[in-house]
């Protein structure tokens, strides 16, 4: 009863911050009449802006847990619209700085020693404050300029008390709105709350650097800070300290010497060799993240926020872009079943027309002038119709294309990120979808099933000598339905499927 008023009362203080800026969009209450209409009761008339923009506004006043939540939705474009995705993506992640002694205090206490014996200067000032943390220069004991990125004060038990609060209203809307429950927004709770709890666990960004660090070991085209372990913790992550501008700053790059374009061609690789060589990628990238270092070379920093796509969700991407691209609707439809992604009960046919109406649009044009991030987002915008299911890696996927866009766009107007990563997009193809790529692919499914054949054709033996030992006989219409369950799997497993079939077929007429 406690939790339940407890609810209650922060819902109306949320309610009362969402009126005076008239942030729930009419589009949302469609089809909750009673609800609208109590709405447009309280809610405050008049108020400038787009949906998107008045509700960035009111999450950036509620704090640093709906500043969080505003970045989650703007890559839920199924959920929230297009339009008002892009304007939740420009929601500022500022928040007024604590002080630098609270900063010392918290420093001292992750690492146990005085501050002078990790630094011989920290400026109590800090560079940047956002929603979670702050960033502060300093100089380590032994010479080395780095940036210390401090933990909030108290944020991660005021994070889980707003989790509880979500969790409650995502439960209450999928009750009232059944047709919610399409979106799986229990689900998309756990999402953000298992990806904010890592965020607030500076240990799990430095890993995450450190890893997108490696990865570019020999490639010039992206770079990443160093990693200070002995002075990283749960609550504080020092990194080495980058000396440049951030990549809108067009005057500066051009004082500096360094070409635009060449730029934006390394910026344009590292974000597909990021996306299609390692499947992990920096999620974040918009320009208050990106740097352009004395160098010339692009840096990235705040690595809270990163994404993965296994090698069967590259393909996936992979086809369905070419599909878009060639105008073979009827292939992109296919991978999309194939995939699990749309239910094998919707109409094909339907999905293939409803893909032709997105493709359409971009024939004849070249490739400079195709976004693929807004391409994406069409694509999920139909998704309703045919229950695809939310996929969250793909959503974090096109939002950061989007971003990755917008900063070519910011580099140089006229050129397209893509039409300069094409020889990078045609080998990889080659290396990845060409004939020589789906031998070597078959070869490995090959042997995979060959190493399993012992364990399977034992699953078999046990399973039937059971049958056998409690008096059960394997009726034919059972051994089809193992076999249909079975064909389910991936196609790796086909040749083995065969073994076993034979086995049961064989073990069935014994027993029978």
């Amino acid at each position: 009863m406690f939790l339940i008023l407890r609810n209650l009362l922060r819902l109306a203080v949320i309610g009362r911050t969402a009126a005076r800026y008239d942030a729930l969009p009419d589009s949302l209450l469609a089809n909750a009449p009673a609800l609208s209409w109590l709405w447009r009761r309280i809610a405050r008339r008049g108020v400038p802006g787009r949906d998107g923009q008045r509700l960035a506004r009111a999450l950036a006043e509620l704090g640093p847990t709906y500043i969080k939540l505003g970045q989650l939705l703007s890559t839920r474009s199924d959920l929230v619209g297009e339009r008002m995705a892009v304007d939740l993506a420009e929601l500022q992640d500022k928040l007024p700085p604590f002080p630098g002694r609270e900063a010392r205090a918290i420093i001292e206490e992750e690492f146990g020693q005085p501050l002078s014996a990790l630094f011989q200067s920290f400026d109590d000032k800090p560079v940047a404050a956002a929603s979670i943390a702050q960033v502060h220069f300093a100089v380590t004991a032994d010479g080395q300029e780095v940036a210390v990125k401090v933990l909030r004060p108290g944020i991660a038990a005021a994070f889980e008390r707003d989790i509880d609060l979500f969790y409650w209203l995502a439960a209450l809307a999928e009750t009232v709105l059944p047709r919610l429950k399409r979106l799986r927004l229990r689900e998309v709770v756990d999402t953000f709350a298992r990806t904010s709890r890592l965020e607030m666990d500076l240990r799990m960004e430095a890993a995450a650097a450190s890893e997108l660090g490696g990865n570019f070991t020999d490639d010039p085209t992206f770079n990443v800070p160093a990693v200070d372990w002995d002075r990283t913790g749960g609550r504080v992550l020092t990194l080495e300290r980058i000396r440049g501008f951030k990549v809108d700053e067009a005057a500066r790059i051009e004082a500096a010497g360094f070409d635009r374009d060449a730029i934006l061609a390394m910026a344009s690789a590292s974000f597909f060799n990021q996306v299609f060589r390692d499947g992990f990628f920096h999620a974040d990238l918009h320009p208050g993240n990106l740097f352009i270092n004395e160098q010339g070379t692009i840096t990235a920093v705040d690595f809270g926020i990163m994404g993965r796509l296994d090698q069967a969700t590259r393909r996936y991407l992979a086809d369905m872009l070419i599909g878009f691209l060639s105008g073979d609707y009827r292939r992109v439809a296919i991978v999309h079943f194939e995939a699990g992604y749309v239910p094998r009960h919707q109409s094909i046919e339907i999905f293939t027309q409803a893909c032709r109406a997105i493709g359409e649009p971009l024939q004849n044009k070249p490739l400079s002038e195709i976004s693929v991030g807004r391409l994406l987002a069409q694509l999920f915008a139909v998704t309703e119709q045919f229950e695809m299911e939310t996929q969250p890696q793909l959503l974090l996927l096109q939002k950061s294309m989007l971003t990755a866009e917008g900063v070519g766009r910011l580099l140089n107007p006229s050129i397209n990120m893509w039409e300069l990563a094409r020889p990078l997009i045609e080998q990889w193809m080659r290396e990845n979808r060409g004939p020589e790529a789906q031998i070597v692919e078959d070869v490995g499914a090959a042997l995979s099933t060959i190493r399993r054949l012992p364990a399977l054709v034992r699953e078999a033996e046990r399973v039937t000598a059971d049958m056998a030992e409690g008096g059960l006989r394997l009726h034919p219409h059972t051994v089809r339905q193992m076999l249909q369950g079975w064909d389910r799997r991936r196609r790796s497993d086909r040749a083995a499927l065969w073994v076993i079939a034979g086995l049961l077929a064989v073990i069935a007429l014994k027993l029978v």
